[in-house]
């Protein structure tokens, strides 16, 4: 990324460690006893029995099988009865392209043990630092891209359909920038991010940016956490030379926030500059990244993290933005150091 300016420059949404762009992930497994806990997860493929049915009275079954899936996702109790939805899943059944969109699936994962192994991996490591989570139920569909993600206390539902390769013909209808986040690797990441959020205390009242990036930041410290092995950009969904590039210019991106002073900003507006989706961030640069304040955010949490020597349960139970902002030392690194 080349900036023009002393006010270009730019802010990433996702996670990225404060201390290396690109980082390698040496020595990052988890300790055994977090390995060692007796957790199996078994995944409930849907989509496959979904696309094996043969008629009303399979779908039944299903319906039957799994309840809560069928309550939750599939809105049973909107129906006038159980076989009024299996009627309607048999017509979905039956259209062509839903097939075509699911034999592309199967293609891709008809072996999905690589992501229940990471998941798993995770739900232990999330159990060790919380005891209170419960594993939710799992499950994997094709929603004709009508949901990617669905994550609850009890069940996360996962549409593969969603999470295609980037090259391949079938995509949903998202910006490019975005889909391309739609892969593999990036599925548990995705998952974990999400559970996060029950444990991430906030003040209801603060409304500034500053509390939006320090939300963020703690999303994807907690996420790294529990995902040591996974690299960077699979957490924040920067391209690598994005991630060095932003670390390459903090200084000049943290000079940006500081010379306008936009920490303490509570103008919505604004704040979705450098928080919410986007290709770049124009306030600063249109070769900057996008959600910039997110990935500034994770800098000055890691460094909170660091310097104050708390626990990832201590850090995710503080809601005050501006003591970790104030106690995490934050300064950005020089290019190069």
């Amino acid at each position: 990324m080349r900036l023009t300016s002393t006010r270009s420059i730019y802010f990433s949404l996702l996670l990225i460690l404060a201390f290396a762009c690109g980082k390698k992930e040496e020595g990052c497994a988890l300790s055994s006893e977090i390995l060692n806990q007796d957790l199996t997860l078994k995944i409930n493929r849907i989509d496959k029995d979904f696309f094996n049915a043969k008629n009303a009275s399979d779908f039944n079954f299903l319906i039957e099988e799994h309840p809560e899936f069928a309550k939750e996702y599939l809105q049973v109790d909107l129906y006038p009865s159980p076989d009024s939805l299996a009627t309607e899943l048999l017509r979905v059944h039956q259209d062509s392209a839903m097939r075509v969109l699911f034999d592309s699936v199967e293609h891709v994962y008809s072996d999905f043990s690589d992501v229940e192994k990471e998941l798993e991996t995770a739900f232990k490591a999330i159990t060790y630092y919380f005891p209170e989570f419960q594993i939710p139920e799992v499950y994997t569909f094709v929603s004709g891209f009508n949901s990617d993600l669905i994550v609850t206390d009890e069940m996360i539902v996962i549409g593969l359909d969603y999470f295609l390769p980037p090259s391949h013909t079938f995509q949903p209808e998202l910006p490019r920038y975005m889909a391309e986040r739609y892969d593999k690797p990036f599925i548990v990441p995705m998952i974990v991010m999400a559970i996060s959020a029950r444990f991430n205390e906030t003040n209801p009242t603060d409304n500034t940016l500053l509390a939006e990036m320090i939300y963020y930041g703690k999303t994807y410290h907690f996420t790294k956490a529990i995902l040591p092995c996974t690299s960077d950009q699979y957490i924040i969904g920067y391209t690598p030379e994005a991630i060095s590039e932003s670390f390459d210019n903090e200084e000049l991106i943290w000079s940006h926030f500081v010379e306008n002073e936009l920490l303490y900003i509570t103008n919505p507006f604004e704040i979705r500059k450098y928080i919410g989706e986007a290709p770049f961030t124009d306030a600063i640069s249109t070769n900057a990244p996008g959600r910039l304040g997110r990935w500034l955010g994770w800098n000055i949490v890691d460094d909170y993290q660091f310097n104050q020597d708390v626990t990832l349960e201590e850090l995710m139970a503080e809601p005050d933005a501006e003591k970790i902002f104030r106690e995490s030392g934050y300064r950005p690194r020089k290019a190069g150091s």
